[in-house]
């Protein structure tokens, strides 16, 4: 195998892939990857693979000889980035007595020699044959992430709310995600068919996702989130599920993680569909005075407690610490109901006001001990509850 490529285009290449590579490999061969050269093609692909999560990546280059081979991920990584700009040769060469090989990377500066393992002991990433392909505009799951990621569960052993249940109407796709504490639910819609669209007998038609649910893991769709970050919105993205695996296909890139099983909890359940006070308030305001009061927060619990005052149109979030002190700050919002207070997890309530699109939200409540919903005022369908924290007198 023999190829001359840039090294940012390795490096970037490289990163990405390197984000499938466990950190305590089963097998020493998931600590490399996959370095396949195709003269045919004049490109190269990476490949990386925990059993779970799998994420394959090409670029161009000037292929002279066919091959594949692969090396240590994190050395690699290494030697790569520290490179300088401009071009690099790589090429495998077998030591005398054949029995390993050695791969030399060749730049400007100088030559590193790295030694490789066989292609053929690497796990071919999975596919999917037979199951459901659907086409989705990337603006779809930049939104959907963007708005339940960050509130999957972490726990381990709670495997089901380790990922982000998508479920489908002819016309939109809802993600939904919860660890037991919070839930977010946001609905992202098809974007209207154009005339233009309607002219172009090249565009994919719209997909119907009646029907369509899987349960993917949050760590998979983290990566997702990065690939699909510079990319542009109007461009499409391919799902392909079956019964065990989920596989993303953008352009020369590839996801495939195993999807997690199990029946998703049932969460339109837990959401109020009445509610005694309605609070509405500037979104940002309410971050940033979150964010100067929660550093006096008690470590123990993050607590901060909420007061809303409908006589004076205001609410003011308080903090008070035994051994730090305390702190204080109100603002002004529109108060529907009866004045009260409750109290959060700060941590919960800055997760769910960061993810909110709008500059005003909408906040519902009951009694204290009763779940509590934040919603956009205007633009995404979103719906983040939170589970409030009892007050001790």
């Amino acid at each position: 195998m023999k190829f001359v490529c840039s090294q940012s285009d390795l490096n970037s290449n490289l990163s990405l892939v390197s984000r499938a590579v466990p950190s305590r490999p089963t097998h020493p061969i998931l600590a490399n990857v996959l370095m396949v050269a195709d003269s045919q093609k004049n490109r190269v692909s990476l490949t990386a693979f925990d059993l779970s999560l799998g994420i394959e990546t090409s670029f161009s280059a000037d292929v002279s000889e066919d091959g594949q081979i692969t090396l240590p991920a994190k050395l690699l990584n290494d030697i790569v980035s520290r490179l300088p700009e401009g071009e690099i040769t790589l090429m495998s060469e077998e030591t005398e007595n054949n029995d390993s090989h050695i791969v030399a990377l060749k730049c400007a500066s100088g030559q590193f020699q790295v030694r490789a393992m066989d292609a053929e002991e690497f796990p071919p990433l999975p596919t999917v044959e037979e199951g459901e392909s659907l086409q989705l505009p990337i603006v779809m799951l930049t939104e959907g992430l963007k708005g339940a990621l960050f509130a999957a569960s972490s726990d381990e052993t709670k495997q089901i709310l380790t990922g982000v249940h998508l479920t489908g109407t002819p016309d939109s796709l809802e993600f939904a995600a919860t660890d037991g504490h919070r839930l977010s639910v946001v609905e992202t819609t098809l974007p209207p068919q154009t005339d233009e669209d309607n002219e172009d007998e090249t565009s994919s038609e719209m997909p119907n996702l009646e029907g369509f649910a899987v349960t993917i893991p949050a760590r998979a769709l983290r990566e997702l989130e990065r690939m699909i970050g510079n990319r542009n919105e109007s461009d499409a993205i391919a799902l392909q599920v079956d019964e065990a695996q989920v596989v993303f296909q953008l352009g020369h890139q590839r996801l495939t993680v195993r999807k997690l099983d199990g029946a998703y909890p049932n969460y339109q359940m837990l959401i109020p569909k009445e509610f005694t006070r309605t609070i509405s308030l500037e979104r940002k305001r309410l971050l940033s005075s979150l964010e100067r009061v929660a550093v006096l927060a008690d470590q123990k619990n993050n607590l901060v407690k909420c007061t809303f005052n409908h006589e004076e149109g205001q609410v003011s979030l308080s903090v008070e610490t035994q051994d730090l002190g305390s702190a204080k700050e109100s603002m002004p919002a529109e108060v529907t109901g009866e004045s009260g207070e409750i109290a959060f997890n700060v941590k919960y309530l800055m997760d769910g006001l960061k993810a909110l699109p709008t500059k005003e939200i909408k906040m519902q409540l009951n009694e204290g001990n009763q779940p509590v919903i934040f919603n956009p005022l205007g633009g995404l369908q979103m719906t983040y509850l939170v589970m409030p924290v009892q007050i001790v007198k």
